[in-house]
């Protein structure tokens, strides 16, 4: 094989072991580069003793995709890792190990495009020991474009996407590491974000003080902290039962002239019924709607589940409505826990209520909790609640499970109200409900009952189009009961 023009091959210990005929002489490519004994990466297939076919095949894929870039640039390497190597079954995870190599060729230079991609994916696939090794190789060897005074304006998000990683990883030690590195590459100060991340990394591991040690040096560094910043220190307060600190730092966040949003009035909220100070915590609330904060579906859970769990249902139910009237109550709020609470206390005229209140100001509930407010209305004996609840269901195109529409249907049949719930199945089939042979059964052995022979008639002629009716049996059964009624006609 011979070269016209000077051009990077791969090193000749890769052709010896390959056992391939010696190449004419030429300048020899650097040697590729024996890992450092702390990492525990894997070489190159084709540096093993005993060649197998997978060292050939990887061999072969070498020479035919990368020693015929010329020249090798950034750019080129990097379309030979997203095209060719990055989605290989085999050989994509020695990317970092030919990232390596090529970095020792003397024409070559890794650059912050290269940088940022090799991070990314080394962080992406968890390979987090290569990782401290390519931020150290960073380190040493800085992106070409920052040769003037200043340094390359991508090193820092390169750093902060690493940071997080190690966060994600609970490597705590690993980010600070990555962090006062970055420290020494970058202009200035790290920017908000990547202290940020660091705080969040240490409270996600349990690591309170040094949460707050980073919040010192973030200080420190003249850093002005922004409202992420304060909602981590804040819920991390919280969570170690150090409540009174959370409002100080609470009342700092308002003096350093940073707004809070919905998530630290949550979070406070939160800490107050967790602190059994509900009477706080309600006002709170109004305190964020005074302010015109936003309030979420999650401010009114918070506030619902607390009471509730308290025993405070009624004032709960109170303060819904008239946040409702006030029209400040998120549209996406959902009022089944507190329709639980009460339909198991007893207490389904309470609920029902509350929503018909929501339900006239806009605010319209969920399947779920029309169908527990049905229930809990049925055992308290309000069937005609129950059934005037399902027909406002079904118009608002709200369809139940068939479980909940068959019950209500049996005690609406039990009554000697076959004829409207057989209104109600045509309503509830037209909206889209699929009843089952059981909801034709329930309506047939109301007609029995009933004496009405032709609504049952047609309804056993429906059950015989649909194939609900299994056996012979079961029909001579419907229609020798029928039989012996009379029609309400008669």
């Amino acid at each position: 094989m011979s070269f016209k023009k000077k051009k990077f091959t791969l090193p000749p210990i890769i052709k010896a072991l390959d056992k391939l005929p010696s190449p004419p002489p030429k300048p020899p490519l650097p040697p590729l580069p024996k890992p450092p004994p702390t990492t525990h990466l894997a070489p190159l297939p084709t540096l093993t003793l005993t060649p197998t076919s997978n060292h050939t095949n990887l061999l072969h894929f070498l020479n035919s995709h990368l020693t015929k870039i010329q020249p090798l640039t950034t750019q080129n390497l990097l379309h030979f890792f997203k095209t060719k190597l990055h989605h290989h079954p085999h050989f994509s995870h020695y990317d970092f190990h030919i990232f390596n190599w090529v970095s020792t060729i003397d024409s070559f230079s890794h650059d912050h495009q290269t940088f940022e991609w090799m991070a990314r994916t080394l962080a992406i696939t968890n390979r987090l020991e290569e990782l401290a090794l390519l931020l150290q190789f960073m380190s040493s060897n800085p992106c070409p474009c920052s040769e003037g005074i200043f340094s390359c304006p991508r090193i820092e998000p390169i750093f902060q996407f690493c940071i997080n990683a190690y966060c994600n990883a609970r490597k705590l030690d690993d980010a600070l590491l990555a962090f006062e590195c970055m420290r020494k590459l970058i202009d200035g100060r790290p920017g908000v974000v990547v202290y940020n991340i660091l705080i969040n990394g240490c409270v996600k591991c349990g690591e309170h003080d040094r949460a707050i040690g980073v919040y010192d040096r973030m200080l420190k560094d003249r850093v002005k902290p922004d409202v992420f910043t304060f909602n981590i220190l804040i819920s991390s307060y919280c969570r170690n039962y150090m409540f009174e600190l959370a409002l100080e730092l609470f009342r700092e966040m308002k003096e350093k002239g940073c707004s809070p949003n919905v998530v630290s009035f949550n979070t406070l909220i939160k800490g107050f019924f967790r602190e059994r100070k509900f009477e706080e915590g309600v006002k709170m609330v109004y305190e964020m709607i005074d302010l015109g904060c936003e309030i979420s579906s999650v401010t009114f859970e918070i506030l619902v589940d607390g009471l509730c769990k308290e025993g405070q249902a009624s004032e709960a139910c109170g303060l819904l409505i008239d946040f409702t009237r006030k029209g400040v109550l998120p549209r996406k709020f959902d009022s089944f826990g507190l329709v639980d609470m009460l339909c198991k206390k007893r207490m389904a005229d309470r609920a029902l209520e509350v929503l018909d209140e929501l339900w006239r100001n806009g605010n319209i509930p969920s399947m779920i909790s029309c169908t527990t407010l049905i229930e809990g209305l049925r055992k308290s004996g309000r069937r005609e609640e129950a059934f005037g609840l399902m027909e406002r269901m079904l118009k608002e195109n709200i369809v139940p499970d068939i479980m909940t529409f068959n019950c209500l249907l049996h005690d609406l049949c039990n009554e000697g109200r076959t004829v409207d719930g057989n209104k109600l199945r045509s309503l509830a089939s037209r909206k889209g409900l699929d009843v089952d042979e059981m909801t034709y059964d329930i309506l047939v052995s109301g007609c029995i009952r009933e004496g009405k022979r032709k609504e049952g008639e047609a309804l056993v002629d429906e059950m015989l189009d649909k194939e609900f009716i299994p056996d012979l049996a079961t029909y001579n059964r419907f229609i020798d009961g029928l039989s012996k009624t009379r029609s309400s006609a008669q």
